[in-house]
C-alpha cells in the first residue's frame, strides 16, 4: 500500500513539474517570437534558464508591495553581469555604451527647440567619435556635461541626418558648415541639489543626469522606481538619461520622469519614474544642462 502511494505521488508531482515546464517553455517561446530572438540549441537552452529565472524575480517582486512592478522585456534572456558589460558604463562592452550621448543630444535638442521653435534631430556618432578630448571613451563611456563642453569649444554638433549613428567608435567626420546647434556654455547643477534640479525642469528644461542601475532597474515596467540595491555616489553611476518633467503620486510620492535610451519596448514606452528628493541611486550628483548658442 505504501509503495503505491509513493508511485502515484511521484507520478503527480512529474506530471505537475513537467506541466509547468511546458507552460515556462512556452511563454519563453512566445517572448522570442515578440523580440524576434533567435538562437541554436545550446543558447536556446542555456537562454531559457535564464529567462525562467528573470521571470520568477519578475514575479516575487510582483508579488510584493512595492511602488513599481516589473515585467517581462528584451533584456529578459541576460544575466545582469550581461547586461552591464553590454549596455553599462562600467567596464569594456561588446555593444556601444553610448547611453552619454543620447543623453546630451536629447537635452540640447530640446534646448533648442524651446528657444527656437524647431527639434532637430541631432548626432550622437559625433559625440561618440570627437568629444574624445573632452573625457568621453567613446562607447565606453562619457558625461553629459563634458559632452557639451565639447560641443561649446567645437563650435557646434551636426545633425543626425547628416552624420547618422554607427553604434561603434570611427574617426571623427565633423564638418563646421554643417553644424546645426550650439552651446554656449554648460550649466553643472550643484552635486545633491535636488531642488536646483526641479528648479531647471520648472523654469527652463529638461536636463540630463547620470545614476547606478542596479539589476532590478532592468526589468522595470511601470510605477515610480526606488531601490535599496543601488548606492548614491558619483563613484557609482553608470547610465545617463534625461528628466524631462517631474509630479508625484496619489499617496504624495515625488518622482521624475525621465527617458531612457534603451527603446520603447521598454519601461512606460521608453521612459521611466523614479523617486525624487532622496537622491535615489545617486541621481542628483551628476546633472546639467547646456544654455543655447542661438
Amino acid at each position: 500500500m505504501a509503495l503505491t502511494v509513493v508511485w502515484l505521488f511521484t507520478t503527480v508531482f512529474t506530471c505537475v513539474h513537467l506541466s509547468v515546464l511546458l507552460e515556462e517553455e512556452y511563454r519563453f517561446k512566445q517572448w522570442m517570437s515578440e523580440h524576434n530572438k533567435v538562437y541554436d540549441t545550446e543558447e536556446y537552452y542555456r537562454r531559457f534558464h535564464v529567462f525562467t529565472e528573470n521571470k520568477k524575480t519578475i514575479d516575487r517582486h510582483n508579488a510584493g508591495n512595492h511602488t513599481f512592478t516589473m515585467g517581462l522585456n528584451q533584456f529578459s534572456d541576460m544575466t545582469f553581469e550581461e547586461f552591464r558589460k553590454l549596455f553599462l558604463l562600467t567596464e569594456p562592452q561588446g555593444h556601444c555604451g553610448s547611453c552619454w550621448t543620447f543623453s546630451t543630444t536629447g537635452c540640447l535638442e530640446s534646448v533648442n527647440a524651446i528657444a527656437t521653435g524647431k527639434l532637430i534631430p541631432l548626432s550622437e556618432q559625433q559625440l561618440i567619435d570627437c568629444a574624445k578630448d573632452f573625457n568621453n571613451h567613446g562607447c565606453l563611456g562619457g558625461l553629459p556635461s563634458q559632452a557639451f563642453e565639447y560641443i561649446k569649444y567645437n563650435k557646434g554638433l551636426m545633425t543626425e541626418e547628416d552624420y547618422p549613428y554607427k553604434g561603434h567608435d570611427d574617426s571623427c567626420h565633423f564638418e563646421p558648415a554643417l553644424a546645426a546647434a550650439f552651446v554656449l556654455d554648460t550649466m553643472n547643477i550643484t552635486s545633491y541639489d535636488e531642488k536646483a534640479m526641479v528648479d531647471a525642469v520648472a523654469r527652463l528644461n529638461p536636463v540630463s543626469f547620470a545614476f547606478e542601475v542596479s539589476a532590478d532597474f532592468v526589468h522595470y515596467k511601470e510605477g515610480v522606481y526606488t531601490s535599496t540595491q543601488c548606492k548614491n555616489t558619483a563613484d557609482k553611476v553608470n547610465h545617463a538619461v534625461l528628466a524631462v518633467g517631474y509630479g508625484a503620486e496619489e499617496n504624495d510620492t515625488p518622482y521624475w520622469i525621465v527617458k531612457n535610451s534603451w527603446g520603447t519596448a521598454w519601461g512606460i514606452d521608453g521612459y521611466f519614474l523614479i523617486e525624487r528628493g532622496k537622491n535615489m541611486c545617486g541621481l542628483a550628483v551628476c546633472s546639467s544642462y547646456p544654455l543655447p548658442l542661438v
